[in-house]
Parts: C-alpha cells; structure tokens; sequence
C-alpha cells in the first residue's frame, strides 16, 4: 500500500453511475504524472487529493494506482483552484466566472465561498441571485463529499450520491445505516443490488426478513418496468428466489407477513403492490362510471353532421359518421385504426360538432410532442393530459382531480396506447359524470413505456363502444408508407415501388457498410434529393442500445458527421455541443419537459456552465448537473419515438438484432414517418420481423376488471 498526496490533471474516464474512474495524477513531490483508478465522486482538474492503493500492472495501458481510500483536500494553487471552480460542480461558476473570482480573492476564495460568502457580492457578475445559487450548490457539494466518502467503501458512484443527499440531506449516512434497503425504494437508479451490498458489508444476514422484503419489492418493481401490473405468485417466487439466493419457504413467510401488514395485496394467484392493485380497480370503476352518465339530445344530427361535409371540403366515410355519432350517443368512445384511416378527420368533424352545439371540448395526448401534432393537424389547441389536470411538480399532484373536476363537456384523448394506468386513473377521475369521453390510438403500436396496457385492455373488454376504421383513404393510398404500414401489420412484405418513391430498401449486410450509407443518407443524399435539414427532419431509428448499429454508436458517429465544428461542452465523460439534437430521457415536471421530448442545444454559457436547449420554441435551462437527463438523439430506439412524427426515418434492419425484431416494432417505425422512410439491411432481418408476432404479454387484469363493473 502507498500513500500519496497530490493533484488531479486530467480526468481520462469517469463512469457517473458507478463512480469508476480513470485519472491523471500528479503527485506532490514529483514532475512526473501518474494514472490512477478507482471510485470517485465527480472529480475535477485542480482537485487534491490524498490517496491510498496498490500499484497494478494493466496488460494495455501499463502501471497504475488502483485507489482504496481517499480524502479531498483543497487545492493549493491559483492554477488549481481556478480549474476545481471552473469544472461545473458548483452551480453558476464557470470559467470565466472562476478566472474573475479567483483574480479577485486569490487563494482565500475557497476560504471566503466556505466561511464569508457575502464578500462574493464584490465579483462583478455576482448578484444577490447568484450568490445564493453558488452558497446552496458549495454546501451541497461539502456535504455530499462527507457522503461520497461513506459511501466509497461499499463502491457506490457519485450520481446516486447526489440523489442520496437530495433525498435525505444531513441525516443520509444515519438513514443508510438504519436500513441500507431504503434507498431501493427511495433513490431513482439504485436497485436492490446496490443496496444489497450495502446491507451485506453492514452486517445483516441473508435471511433477514428485512432483506426478503426489500427484495420481494424490488421484484414487483422490477416487473413495471416490463410493463406489468402484477406477478402471479409462482413467477414472484422465482424472481425473488434467483435474486435472494435463499429458499423458498423463507420468501414464503415473508410474503405472508408482507400481506399482513398490507404491503403487497393478493388476489387469488397474483401479487400487487397496493398503489397498482387499487389504480387498477379505480380505472375499471371509473370507465364504469362515465360510460353509465346519461348524455344529451343532438337535435339534427346527420343535417350538422352534411353541413360539416360541406364547409370543410371532406367527404366522412360510413364507419366516421358512424364514429362521429356515437361519440354523442355513448359517454365512452374507444376509436381506433392505422394510419390513413382518417382518425384525425373524424376528430375534426368531433370539434366541429362541438361548436354546433356549443359544447366545451377538451383535446389532450399522453406527450408534449403527441399534443403538439395532435394540434398542427387538427388546428385546435390540445394540451398534454399533465397539462390538462394541471399538474403540480412541487406538490407531485393533480390539481384536477375528483373534488376539483374538469368543466367541459367532451375529452378527446389521442395515442391512448402511451398512457400507462396511472396516467389514465389521475384522468379518468378528473372527469366530471356526464362528460363524453373519446379514446383515440392504434392498438397495433407499441404499448406505453409505462404499466398496463390500457387501451388493448379497454378494447378486450368489449365493455365500451368501439369504432375501427379499416378504410384507407384515397389520398393515403398514394402514400407507400401508408400502404406498407397496414401490409407489415399483416405480416406481408412492403412494396418498394410506387407512384410516390417516399419508401425505398437498400440492400446491405454489413453493419460497417450500413453505418456509412446512414451517415451519407443523413449528410448529403436526403438533404440534397428533397430538401430535409439533417437534424430537424430526419430521424435514425434502432432496435437497440449496443453493437456498431447500436443508438449509443449511432450518435456518437453521427454527432461527428453532422456537428463536427460545435463548440464542445464536456460533462464527465460525456461530450455534447453547440447544436447537438438532444432528448430528455426522464419527466422533469419542474421544467416542463418530459421522457422523449426532443431538444437542440442552442445556447452554452462558460461563465455560468449553463446550457440553454431549445424545446419546440421553449429555451430551458439546465445545469451541467442536470445533463443525467439529457442524451444525444441522432439516433433513437423505435420505443423513444412513440408520439412523434418526422419528415424523414432511416431504420437499419440487421440479424444482429434478431432479439429486437418484432412486428410491432417495425410497424411503429414505419408510422412514425411523415414524407420518407428507407430501410437498410437484409431481407432476411425483415423477415424474422415480419414473422414474430408475439407480443410479450403484459399481466394485468383491467379488461376483466372492466368486464366484472358492467
């Protein structure tokens, strides 16, 4: 073991979910840089350290520090403490910034931010605003240091740190030794595994009741993210078995006494956890209670129905007015059907019903970029249904809600299928008796992200009035991707020759070809050949994360073929810049913007280490610390595109995804697109698409709820 004090160089790797990370070094007493590894907290060029470790000979990269133990120091020098401000740990210092403070305090600016922080008021550009930013973000960073250090035994990254903190604050470390299996439950990343750790180096037993609680938990958490609303009792005990590594009669008892104490409900062979038991019932209840309400009189509906015809130029097939109708003669309307179909006419002939008869309509989707092209194509206003119930980030609820209901007279919800059941629950109870409501989507796409699968269950039911539009429309049939859609939902080959040359196959095997040709498509082909922006209009799509036609390498390449001159903005190891295409991958209530929502960097200020991204004309500002949410999106898997429609989709289609291609995955990719789609791969890949058509089964039991309420 070897103990050294010195200062961090270089950060050459960091991993800010694991806090592993690869650093050069330098040591006090020596001219020559060293590399050390290890978990670490988010460190920073000019940071001291004194550490502890074994010297270790990689095979590749030669002699290194494998760290054990760490303590932060301050740094000692200007140049140092200038780099450690400058890094973006503290909110609202960035370089330039940090250049000016320490120019104005010297070596006492570390000691003026940690006990007079007041005398920053004396840097030009730090006011009342600032300051408080910068004391509230110094704090936080002392304390989660103290934190970190805890945690760096048990090998526990700084990103989970942070949330660690935000959650419990100063009493974090008293929280965890009192029961490391909170923070499964609790801290968004930090799974059961994690947490087991920490509970086994802490010294409790396997068979610890406490430990077969948290575990059987985090299974039935686990299973939402597969899009389940319960587990029978047999698939729970496997998971629970092969996660625990204990036997089955122990798991057993601790099932029985989680029922007891009314932590999980059982219902006959299935096991909830009661939030998910008691939606699911509610949203059975709830469709009951609106599809009971008695609706009104439409005196001379058909002459209305002639009239809208006429003043909009649009001529309603037998299955819309059938649609149209039902929707005033039925309090709940489940419409559904492909793309072409004519959803959206009937939707407009819906409004202007409305505005016949002077009824209040309300038009809503489960995403900001569904309500947005909810409201270009139908040219009235629609909102995304958090917006609609006005949700509360600071709360975390719905101001519209049973006791504060909605006041208008018709709900129209369009891509019914990304609406998980707790979504429909908080909407379904904000809906005044007597109110229409108007189910819109396409049960042959991908079903929500989220639990349940709630309009095939409402459809299954056959508890609901249903409309299917099958018809596809004259000036839709010109369209190939229309026409290929409904052939690959039936499992036929698409044509790749018609009127309209908006779909095309490029025959390729391997990957590294297909990589180039994406990058010509996107770089020079399309833009030439029809006038796309290679970042507004054209979107890549994959089945997955890894492999050279994986989204992680996609957007890597593609970053440096169509933003290779953007100024560069470093987060950890991660490199975004000016004019990158962006996604948000978590809802962010507090911003407004939401898992999936697209972005382009548009404004990067050193000063403050701000960076400003550009959300459908909306300019939201994130700290360097809240990039965890956002990631590149030249490239995205289909699941991401849900509610989004663009001029343009490259689909790559290779064996290599074999595990990935599915039916309905290459029938939502397809939808997505607006003026072009081309595919690039094998036959072959197309095929075993085409061929595998088994859903995975969602288990939930809604549409036997409903069937058993009416």
């Amino acid at each position: 073991m070897v103990n050294i004090t010195g200062e961090v160089q270089k950060i050459i790797y960091q991993n800010e979910e694991t806090g592993y990370s690869v650093v050069k070094f330098h040591p006090q007493q020596d001219k020559k840089a060293i590399t050390i590894v290890g978990h670490f907290p988010l460190l920073a060029p000019g940071e001291r350290l004194e550490i502890e470790g074994e010297w270790k000979r990689h095979r590749v990269y030669g002699d290194q520090l494998a760290v054990q133990k760490f303590t932060s120091l301050k740094p000692l020098s200007i140049k140092g403490i200038t780099r450690y401000l400058s890094s973006g740990l503290i909110k609202g210092i960035g370089p330039v910034l940090a250049e000016i403070m320490v120019e104005r305090f010297g070596l006492d600016i570390l000691e003026i931010i940690e006990n007079e922080p007041e005398r920053l008021l004396e840097v030009p550009g730090i006011g009342q605003s600032k300051l408080a930013s910068i004391k509230i973000s110094w704090k936080e960073q002392k304390d989660t240091k103290d934190l970190m250090i805890f945690l760096q035994t048990y090998q526990i990254g700084p990103a989970y740190a942070y949330r660690i903190y935000r959650r419990y604050g100063r009493n974090a470390i008293k929280v965890i030794e009192d029961n490391p299996y909170i923070l499964a439950g609790e801290i968004e990343g930090i799974g059961f595994k994690i947490a087991d750790r920490l509970g086994q180096n802490m010294g409790i037993a396997l068979n610890s009741p406490l430990r077969i609680g948290a575990g059987v938990d985090y299974v039935l958490k686990k299973a939402q993210d597969e899009g389940h609303v319960f587990l029978p009792q047999e698939e729970l005990l496997k998971r629970a078995e092969e996660l625990l590594t204990v036997g089955r009669e122990e798991i057993g008892v601790t099932l029985e006494n989680l029922f007891k104490e009314k932590k999980i409900v059982r219902d006959s062979d299935r096991i909830y956890l009661p939030h998910f038991y008691y939606t699911e019932l509610e949203v059975a209840k709830e469709l009951k209670r609106l599809a009971s309400g008695s609706g009104g009189e439409f005196m001379g509906i058909d002459l209305v129905i002639k009239a809208i015809e006429g003043k909009r130029n649009i001529s309603f097939s037998d299955a819309q007015v059938d649609a149209i109708k039902s929707a005033f003669l039925h309090n709940v309307l489940v419409l559904t059907g492909g793309p072409g179909t004519g959803k959206t006419t009937t939707v407009i002939g819906l409004m202007e019903l409305c505005m016949h008869y002077n009824m209040k309509l309300a038009l809503a989707s489960p995403t900001g970029r569904a309500a947005k092209r909810l409201s270009e194509t139908t040219d009235f206003p629609a909102k995304t249904i958090h917006r609609l119930l006005e949700y509360n980030p600071k709360a975390g609820v719905f101001s519209r809600n049973s006791r504060r209901q909605l006041k208008v007279d018709m709900v129209i919800i369009d891509e019914v299928s990304m609406a998980d059941i707790f979504l429909t629950a908080a909407l379904l109870r904000a809906i005044p008796t007597g109110t229409s409501l108007i189910l819109i989507g396409d049960s042959d796409q991908l079903p929500a992200v989220g639990p349940g699968n709630v309009l095939a269950d409402v459809i299954h039911s056959g508890a609901m009035k249903l409309i299917r539009l099958s018809q596809i429309f004259r000036q839709a049939e010109e369209s190939l991707i229309v026409v290929n859609a409904h052939r690959i939902n039936q499992g036929q080959f698409p044509y790749f020759k018609g009127k309209n040359k908006d779909f095309y196959f490029i025959k390729m095997e391997e990957p590294e070809q297909i990589l180039e040709a994406i990058k010509s498509l996107c770089q020079k082909r399309l833009p030439a050949a029809y006038d796309f922006s290679p970042v507004t209009d054209i979107q890549v799509m994959c089945p997955m994360y890894r492999g050279v036609l994986g989204v992680d390498n996609l957007n890597t390449v593609l970053q440096d073929t169509l933003n290779p001159q953007g100024k560069k903005i470093n987060i950890g190891t991660r490199e975004f810049r000016l004019g990158d295409k962006v996604m948000q991958i978590r809802n962010n209530y507090d911003k407004g913007v939401f898992n999936g929502d697209s972005g382009w960097i548009r404004e990067y200020n050193e000063e403050t280490g701000e960076v400003g991204i550009d959300f459908d004309n909306r300019i939201i500002t994130y700290t360097l610390g809240e990039f965890e949410e956002i990631v590149l999106s030249y490239a995205i898997t289909v699941h991401k595109s849900q509610g989004s429609e663009y001029k343009a989709v490259i689909l790559p289609m290779v064996v290599q995804h074999y595990l990935l291609l599915q039916r309905n995955l290459l029938y939502t990719a397809v939808t997505r697109a607006k003026n072009f789609v081309v595919i690039i791969g094998t036959m072959k890949a197309m095929a075993i698409a085409l061929k595998n058509n088994e859903v995975k089964a969602r288990y939930t039991r809604l549409a036997e709820r409903i069937k058993e309420c009416f």
